[in-house]
C-alpha cells in the first residue's frame, strides 16, 4: 500500500519535502508507521514527539491506516 504523506516544521525538514509517497505492506496503524520512519529517517528518533493525524483528527497509536487514508505528521510545536 502506498500512503501519502504531509508534514509540517522539523518533520517536512527531515522526509525533505512537505508531502511523500511511503510504500508500507501489510495491515498499519499510527505506531506502526512512527517506528517504520524511525527506521527509514533516523532524524525522527530525535523529536520529543511526533503525533499523527488521520483524516482530519489526531490518531491513537492503535488506529488503523488505511488505503487512501490522509496522513498528516504533527512534529512538536512552540511558540510564544
Amino acid at each position: 500500500m502506498i500512503l501519502k504523506i504531509a508534514a509540517y516544521g522539523i518533520a517536512r525538514d527531515i522526509l525533505g519535502s512537505n508531502e511523500i509517497q511511503y510504500d508500507v505492506s501489510g495491515e498499519l496503524n499510527s505506531a506502526s508507521l512512527i517506528q517504520n520512519l524511525q527506521k527509514d529517517y533516523p532524524e525522527f528518533l530525535k523529536l520529543k514527539s511526533l503525533l499523527v493525524a488521520i483524516n482530519d483528527e489526531y490518531a491513537k497509536p492503535d488506529q488503523i491506516i488505511g488505503e487512501g487514508d490522509e496522513v498528516v505528521l504533527i512534529p512538536p510545536v512552540s511558540g510564544g
